[in-house]
């Protein structure tokens, strides 16, 4: 670390301040130099325990506020905040593409996703609502009437990672606001300044202050925030194991927890198989390969590997390797020289091990050259582990219910892929894949919004979409009214039918 006065930046230095307690401040400053650039980007001040507790105090007595706001004055800041996004989309892609190395197209992409999300939960906080329940439809029901509401669960923790640092912290943030909470923030360290410019910008749209805090730091303080008894529900995305401790941490506690993924996508023998190499090059790479639905393991049937592995060759040799600045890129730089060294290593045990290394394998620093291994071991790390990386792998097979045990041998299940026009294989995927979501007609690396998103196994549990983390921000509160009913509370009146005599005669038909 270093102290203030030993770092003071040039003006194209981004400081950013934690806020705690309605207040932007200041602490011990860590550098942020950027993966692509070469240079510091960005400077954060940390906060430490004391400032950690402060927020918790602020949050717990905060919370009453924000539970107040009717949810059409919440929809109504996350609406505007949805413009203001948009407004300054150019610059938070900037500020990706120098922290992260992200394309600034990918980047400007991000933006107008987080814009998408701050409106779609804007919908949901117009949505909370509840219901009557039919409580005179048992005998001990009839004379009571029964009412629920979803009502906020008071303070949420939401811990967020770096390789979407905007539009994941407006999925976690814009549904804790949505749902009536206040929330503590704790951004990545790789995205200081990306992930505090979404806050401003929900600030500016009239979030209120003791809606929002947004603590930087290590360890220490995460370990303080997920333990403290003052937070009812935490949202956290990164790797697994830290997730596993978040979770022992934060025990009791509402969890939604994304932890990442090991996708397959299948190409079949009746696949469209320029499309499925097309769609793998553009969705292997784009962030660098750093997404937890990024295509990793491609199954392709054995009658196709030479011909998918020739066009994928080919659309990889077509992407734009370089600076993250420049409109043209289609590649950037992964987080740090240590990840991309890390993939690289993997990539090459696995040649080693008898796969073909059919492009890239060498990197520039931080910039690791689009990675294509074929037909590496199944026991490969590469195969194995969570690559987060510039590397796609490609693998035969001969049988498809094969296919799909190989593909649910991974210890992760997050979302899978699927190219073909058999609608009977779709459904054996859909019902056998041990994943979230399964995408047909495209690669694992595709995602909606507003449609809910987990795994299961260690990709996570729960789901994120505004709709789905409203639940899991929410409580349902019942409201029991007794010897006062919506409903009848009498029974049917006894109605006797008099008998037919013994002796009457059947009427004559005189037609």
């Amino acid at each position: 670390m270093v102290s203030r006065s030993e770092a003071q930046s040039p003006a194209d230095v981004e400081d950013v301040l934690c806020l705690v307690a309605g207040s932007w401040s200041t602490g011990e400053w860590v550098e942020r130099t950027s993966p692509c650039a070469g240079r510091v980007v960005s400077r954060t001040a940390q906060a430490d325990p004391r400032a950690a507790r402060t927020a918790l105090a602020y949050a717990a007595e905060g919370a009453s506020v924000v539970a107040a706001m009717s949810p059409a004055a919440r929809a109504g800041v996350l609406d505007r905040a949805a413009g203001l996004l948009l407004r300054d989309r150019d610059e938070v892609a900037r500020l990706l593409a120098l922290e992260l190395g992200k394309p600034v197209k990918d980047g400007r992409g991000e933006v107008l996703r987080a814009a998408d999300t701050l409106s779609v939960a804007a919908a949901e906080a117009r949505r909370i609502g509840g219901e009557v329940l039919p409580t005179a439809g048992w005998e001990r029901g009839v004379g009571t009437t029964a009412m629920t509401y979803r009502a906020p669960v008071g303070v949420v923790l939401v811990i967020t990672p770096f390789n979407a640092p905007v539009n994941l912290l407006a999925h976690k943030l814009a549904a804790s606001f949505a749902a009536g909470n206040t929330t503590i923030v704790k951004p990545p360290p790789q995205a200081p300044a990306s992930s505090t410019a979404l806050v401003r910008v929900l600030l500016e749209a009239g979030m209120p202050v003791e809606a929002v805090q947004v603590l930087h730091g290590g360890a220490e303080v995460a370990e303080l925030l997920t333990g403290a008894p003052e937070v009812a529900a935490i949202s956290f995305t990164g790797s697994a194991a830290t997730g596993h401790a978040v979770a022992r941490s934060g025990a009791g506690k509402r969890l939604v927890l994304e932890l990442g993924g090991n996708a397959a996508t299948i190409v079949c023998e009746d696949a469209d198989v320029a499309a499925a190499a097309t769609m793998t090059a553009r969705t292997g790479y784009s962030n660098s390969g750093q997404s937890c639905i990024s295509v990793q393991r491609v199954y392709v049937h054995r009658s196709l590997v030479a011909d998918f592995s020739r066009l994928l060759a080919d659309e990889v040799d077509r992407l734009v390797v370089g600076d993250p600045l420049e409109e043209t890129t289609d590649v950037g730089s992964m987080v740090d020289e240590a990840a991309a060294s890390r993939v690289q290593a993997w990539a090459h045990e696995a040649q080693q091990g008898g796969a073909t290394l059919l492009r890239g394998g060498g990197r520039d620093g931080a910039t690791l050259h689009p990675t294509v291994v074929v037909d590496p071991p199944p026991g490969a790390t590469i195969v194995r582990e969570e690559v987060f990386g510039a590397a796609v792998v490609v693998l035969p097979y001969d049988d498809f219910d094969a296919v799909i045990d190989e593909c649910n041998r991974s210890r992760y299940g997050l979302q899978a892929g699927l190219f073909t026009r058999d609608l009977h294989r779709v459904m054996t995927a859909w019902r056998r894949l041990e994943v979230g979501a399964v995408v047909v007609g495209g690669t694992s690396n595709f995602r909606l919004d507003h449609v809910p998103f987990g795994g299961v196994k260690d990709s996570g549990i729960g789901r994120e979409s505004p709709r789905w983390m409203v639940d899991d921000y929410t409580h349902v509160k019942t409201l029991l009214l007794r010897d006062l009913s919506l409903w009848g509370t009498g029974t049917a009146p006894v109605t006797t039918v008099p008998a037919v005599p013994a002796d009457a005669a059947p009427q004559e038909d005189n037609e």
